[in-house]
């Protein structure tokens, strides 16, 4: 999924309009959309203070923004430099492997 589908996801489950989140968040109805409909330019795209805003309001799962943005939320990048080694076999898993490894920890799938 995409970071601008999920944040319209969230918004309509929300039952807000784009200009009620605009205006709780203090940016322009026209950046809201420009956001959910993936229209934004690079200097453009949502910071992780922005993010960390919209999770809140949106009562979502910051890290899941943030991964959908393409920015990868601090602790699992302090998780990434501590143990290098534990992350490059878990991205060569396939997806069955992976799979099995989430449901072993309990994960959702």
């Amino acid at each position: 999924m995409k970071f601008g589908c999920r944040v319209r996801e969230l918004r309509k489950r929300q039952r807000l309009t784009q200009r009620e989140l605009a205006e709780r968040l203090d940016v322009s109805v026209s950046y809201i959309s420009k956001v959910e409909n993936e229209s934004l330019h690079f200097g453009d795209y949502p910071s992780e203070k922005f993010i960390h805003k919209l999770a809140g309001e949106l009562d979502a799962d910051e890290d899941e923004l943030l991964l959908l943005a393409d920015k990868v939320p601090e602790t699992i990048r302090q998780r990434v430099r501590e143990r290098p080694e534990v992350f490059r076999i878990v991205a060569d898993l396939d997806d069955k492997r992976m799979d099995k490894l989430l449901e072993q920890f309990g994960g959702k799938e």
